[in-house]
């Protein structure tokens, strides 16, 4: 739980406000999981902070939700393309993807259980950025990775637009995104 709140605290997901007449906070909750390795045995404990987006209002705490992910098919396409040129192959996961797109609408949530603080019981989370369970998490977590991965020179498919080619000479490199998982295939090691 601590390391999750300082990945919000590091990504500046909220700052703590009064409580506007007029506004309602939306509620949040923890979602434990435990990760097991391949044998069974457990890896890691994990705690998420989850907003209780099923509250929130369209129109008023959102407008636009949807965000695309690549296809199946263009996956496939991808590793053939790897196969066939005897490409390199790296994999990733983002940690805390979610947690780094900027929010346009304002949203209040109540603060963390069991992290809120005697002198300041009265204030609530003004959302800077989205968190896992918003209804827009996703499209913002999409808009910013686009904006910041066509601005190191990758362009964007045209008929799968989570799928971005970058060539530079004689290299190439094609990436992959789907939801916060990205394949990179380069024609040369990284």
């Amino acid at each position: 739980m601590q390391s999750e709140l300082q990945a919000m605290e590091a990504n500046k997901v909220w700052e703590l406000v009064e409580l506007q007449q007029g506004m309602k906070p939306i509620g949040c909750k923890w979602v434990f999981k435990t990760k097991r390795e391949s044998k069974g045995n457990i890896e890691r404990h994990k705690a998420r902070l989850v907003a209780k987006g099923f509250t929130q209002q369209e129109g008023i705490d959102y407008t636009k939700t949807f965000s695309p992910v690549s296809t199946k098919d263009a996956f496939w396409i991808i590793m053939a393309l790897v196969t066939h040129f005897d490409m390199f192959l790296h994999q990733m996961d983002v940690k805390t993807a979610f947690l780094n797109g900027k929010l346009s609408e304002e949203i209040v949530m109540q603060q963390p259980e069991g992290f809120v603080e005697e002198d300041s019981k009265q204030l609530v989370c003004k959302l800077k950025k989205s968190i896992y369970g918003l209804k827009q998490a996703s499209r913002q977590w999409y808009l910013k990775f686009h904006k910041i991965i066509t601005s190191y020179g990758f362009a964007e498919n045209r008929l799968d637009e989570c799928v971005y080619l970058k060539n530079s000479g004689s290299r190439f490199f094609f990436l992959v995104l789907y939801v916060d998982d990205i394949v990179l295939a380069s024609s040369d090691e990284i």
